[in-house]
């Protein structure tokens, strides 16, 4: 089995918003509504996806990451895995270990098998999830706090476990509409202050937390049909998102951040965006990100990560 990828790759990441040198990727040769599992794919039921379309808006998306300077590693399609262009769900890394999901849909199950190949073939240390439903889609970083959320993919015992294994970590359990698949579908942190939210879904204790917390950017119920919380941040305040999401972008440029619009259209037929089908798997913290507690609390190699070429430590005590 083919994977193709570049040189250099190593694991890192301790948000959703630093520099972004790595990221999992699959084309979306066999995409298809096999079976309807989400609202989005309902309504596009009839529809269809033309995959012709979807692979020429996957390749300018892949392009464009490349344009920024992005590594990309492009895991092999198979035509058994319908909807493996979203590679978020099956894995989310957390300092230098990636931990693998168990996927919860059956049509889903087996994916993760492709992505632990590469690990082992580029020694990346991981750890896996056996008999844990959780998805990556409902797993959102902040440097110390990992926000998980309670969906038809991920469980309260899989969180109940995450935090076990992470105590170091606070993990924070959001409650939201389970029709909305996963979190990153209703909500997106941008920056240390800012995040995407659709208001009205998330438990109100949590929501009151996260409006604490960040200076929260509402989007509207006709943009977050078309999946105006899941950008894609890739640093320095770059965003990658849909044209069509205009009040979004809007409320992005008005913010300082770069918006950088491709049209994946035809992909989020099945119900995921730019976050849903991209895993990062290295990110270079910026300093100026970080709060002081956090400079104070924390190592700088183990907020930065080392980027020796040699470097084989893996953090968090984790092995394959």
């Amino acid at each position: 089995m083919k994977v193709t990828s570049e040189q250099g790759i190593k694991a890192f990441c301790n948000s959703e918003y630093d520099e972004l040198h790595t990221v999992v990727l699959c084309e979306p040769q066999y995409m298809t509504i096999r079976e309807v599992i989400n609202e989005t794919q309902k309504h596009f039921k009839n529809e269809g996806i033309h995959i012709a379309k979807a692979m020429s808006q996957h390749r300018q998306f892949v392009q464009t990451l490349r344009d920024y300077g992005i590594r990309i590693v492009l895991l092999p399609s198979l035509e058994k895995y319908p909807e493996q262009v979203f590679t978020r769900d099956i894995g989310f890394t957390l300092g230098q270990t990636v931990f693998v999901a168990e996927m919860a849909n059956e049509i889903r199950q087996g994916e993760e098998g492709i992505l632990k190949e590469w690990l082992e073939k580029e020694h990346i240390p991981f750890y896996n999830l056996k008999h844990d439903e959780i998805e990556g889609g409902d797993v959102i970083i902040d440097r110390n706090t990992i926000y998980v959320g309670i969906s038809n993919r991920t469980n309260k015992k899989a969180i109940h476990h995450l935090q076990e294994l992470l105590p170091d970590y606070e993990v924070i359990t959001v409650p939201f509409t389970e029709k909305y698949l996963h979190l990153d579908c209703v909500f997106n942190i941008l920056s240390p202050d800012e995040a995407l939210i659709f208001p009205g879904v998330i438990e109100d204790k949590v929501a009151a937390l996260l409006s604490s917390r960040y200076d929260l950017i509402e989007v509207t119920e006709e943009e977050q049909f078309t999946l105006g919380t899941n950008v894609l941040s890739i640093g320095h305040k770059k965003v990658l998102s849909l044209p069509v999401n205009k009040k979004v972008n809007e409320q992005l440029r008005n913010r300082g951040y770069e918006v950088i619009e491709v049209d994946i259209t035809e992909i989020i037929k099945s119900g995921g965006s730019f976050r849903c089908c991209t895993l990062p798997i290295m990110r270079k913290a910026e300093k100026a990100h970080l709060k002081q507690w956090e400079l104070e609390s924390f190592s700088e190699e183990s907020l930065f990560g080392s980027m020796g070429e040699n470097e084989t430590a893996v953090h968090l005590g984790f092995h394959s």
